[in-house]
């Protein structure tokens, strides 16, 4: 699985974005997939992750209510919707793919194969 991440830019605490990640090379509606952001001199953190069908999801609690995960797999893609954001969420933000099939909304970088080259995110107060 090939996945391209976008979406990242420079903002203002409260803004909003959508940041996309584009999947291919394999069947795409099989996979759970998941995103993680990691800030300077910090280690890779979970943010979100969404099952293979898109029935179940999960979130870190420092995001719960203000970031939703989505995927699109007629698209062959997945979005995460992110609101109200903070300086803390600065980050390089990186979408990931199981390799398993029927995955669940894994939260740990350990369950995911394929990983995208990252988007940043930079929230200026």
């Amino acid at each position: 699985v090939q996945l391209q991440a976008s979406g990242g830019g420079l903002v203002q605490a409260g803004d909003s974005l959508r940041l996309s990640c584009a999947a291919s090379g394999r069947t795409f509606s099989i996979y759970a997939m998941g995103w993680f952001r990691q800030a300077p001199g910090k280690e890779r953190e979970f943010v979100a992750a969404i099952n293979w069908s898109g029935g179940s999801t999960d979130y870190a609690d420092s995001v719960k209510g203000r970031f939703t995960i989505s995927r699109d797999n007629a698209k062959n893609t997945l979005y995460l919707q992110i609101n109200s954001l903070k300086p803390e969420d600065t980050a390089v933000y990186y979408c990931a793919a199981d390799g398993r099939r029927w995955g669940s909304a894994w939260s740990r970088t350990y369950q995911y194969d394929y990983w995208g080259q990252g988007t940043q995110v930079t929230v200026s107060s």
